[in-house]
């Protein structure tokens, strides 16, 4: 786990306990050891088990923890996650830091992994967006992958992606492909997305020299069928069909012919998955 991630448990942990966990403090004695297993009380894909953990050693280095399933998992109501052992006190202060990133990361698994399973059968691919938890993000793409997805860029920092404000304000064509000349000159690990609006823009992009990927925002599948026509197989950019895509009309998109569709929902709109924890006689 990198240290932006034990980060992020330091922050969530200090958030949740503060002073102190006065319940565990005052009510449950400080010899008592316990065991308990984190469950999913309902089916899914798991992801962040490893996180989880993490939180459980990270508030008591004593308590032994073992993870029972890997992310990725698809999983039915009942299925053991974790297991926990040690002291009471501990496992109960760690506990709902611990669920809150299970729950939220296997909820964009799980959301992630019904899109995939909507286009089974096609050569589309699911993409993630950058509309991400603030603070999460590393972890919730992560989740897009455990989910069957595919991450499309981290940051601002690893594609440059040219969307309609971007083209208002460039100055033209001309200005575009000298743009791409440029960045590519001096960063050339870094691949260029253009957003079309219609089908001239998408006709007019193929022609440019450094195009990696072309996003077709919010066209009809009549007309993403006609950007998938019209693509030069010698440049051949990658095509990314994009805005409003639901689990109702993701697979329509797919049949299309385009290469990915990317899916704000999965980070900015996954339910939490309904993952527990329950105590059992030692």
């Amino acid at each position: 786990m990198n240290d932006f991630s034990s980060t992020l448990i330091d922050l969530a942990l200090a958030e949740d306990i503060g002073g102190g966990d006065v319940t565990s403090l005052y009510f449950i004695p400080a010899e008592r050891k316990a065991r308990a297993f984190v469950a999913a009380r309902s089916e899914g894909v798991v992801s962040g088990i490893g996180i989880a953990a993490r939180v459980f050693r990270k508030v008591d280095p004593s308590l032994k923890v073992e993870e029972l399933i890997p992310d990725g998992s698809r999983v039915s109501e009942g299925a053991l996650l974790l297991s926990v052992e040690g002291r009471a006190r501990s496992i109960l202060t760690a506990e709902r830091t611990a669920l809150n990133f299970l729950q939220r990361l296997s909820g964009v698994a799980t959301l992630t992994a019904r899109y995939v399973d909507a286009i089974k059968g096609t050569s589309a691919r699911i993409l993630d967006t950058r509309k991400t938890t603030p603070g999460y993000r590393l972890l919730e793409k992560q989740a897009v992958v455990d989910g069957g997805g595919v991450n499309h860029r981290m940051g601002l920092y690893d594609r440059a992606m040219v969307k309609d404000n971007h083209l208002v304000a460039e100055g033209g064509p001309d200005a575009i492909q000298a743009a791409i000349l440029r960045l590519k000159a001096e960063k050339p690990g870094v691949q260029v997305e253009l957003e079309a609006d219609n089908l001239d823009q998408v006709r007019s992009f193929i022609k440019m020299e450094g195009v990696d990927h072309i996003l077709l925002d919010n066209m009809t599948p009549d007309e993403l069928r006609e950007a998938v026509a019209v693509r030069d197989e010698r440049t051949k950019p990658i095509l990314e069909a994009s805005g409003g895509v639901t689990l109702k009309s993701v697979r329509e998109i797919a049949e299309t012919g385009v290469d990915f569709i990317s899916v704000g929902a999965l980070t900015h709109s996954a339910p939490a998955l309904d993952i527990g924890l329950d105590f059992t006689p030692l």
